[in-house]
């Protein structure tokens, strides 16, 4: 019997004495709002949560975001492959809601199937210093989060304090993985 309360305190323990993160019952909250025409440019991946999509890529991630004439915007990503190669995405994202909303959809699949709502997921943008250098990406449900600089290089204190804002809204940091950024330019 002593052996049973053990493990019910030690599980009760474990629940209690760790951070819970992806809870549902905690929205993630955005920045109040966005302004595009300063997002725009170049941002390096400084790091992400693992995902499908970008399996391949082994260093140099970088998204440039660009105004089209229809009001959306042109993502092309790119990064480079373990056996040195450049691979590339071009996408388009919108943004739902008013003008100044951070909240946006991105698609990656061809135009004419951009009529179906599942091609378009959330690119909701939680975190942003005011001098537009240093963002924090992700969704509704904490599915998805990167890191992303101007720069390929993130000084050591600006990444902590961002870890620290991101685990107040209840994302698992540890499964961050950083992304290797090369010193020298990427070719496009």
């Amino acid at each position: 019997m002593n052996k049973i309360y053990s493990a019910v305190f030690s599980t009760c323990f474990l629940f209690i004495s760790f951070p819970s993160y992806g809870q549902v019952d905690v929205p993630v909250k955005t920045i109040a709002s966005l302004d595009v025409p300063r997002y725009l440019g170049t941002w390096y991946e400084i790091a992400k949560f693992p995902n499908w999509f970008q399996r391949k890529c082994a260093s140099n991630t970088q998204a440039v975001y660009s105004a089209k004439s229809d009001g959306n915007l042109k993502v092309l990503n790119s990064c480079k492959t373990a056996d040195g190669s450049v691979t590339q995405a071009e996408g388009e994202a919108r943004q739902t809601g008013a003008k100044d909303s951070p909240k946006l959809e991105v698609r990656f699949a061809p135009a004419w199937l951009s009529f179906i709502p599942m091609v378009w997921g959330d690119y909701w943008v939680i975190d942003l210093d005011p001098q537009y250098q240093v963002a924090a990406v992700s969704d509704p449900k904490r599915e998805y989060l990167w890191v992303l600089s101007r720069t390929p290089q993130l000084d050591k204190k600006t990444y902590d304090e961002l870890l620290q804002r991101l685990e107040t809204q209840k994302f698992d940091v540890r499964k961050l993985e950083l992304t290797q950024q090369m010193t020298q330019p990427q070719k496009n």
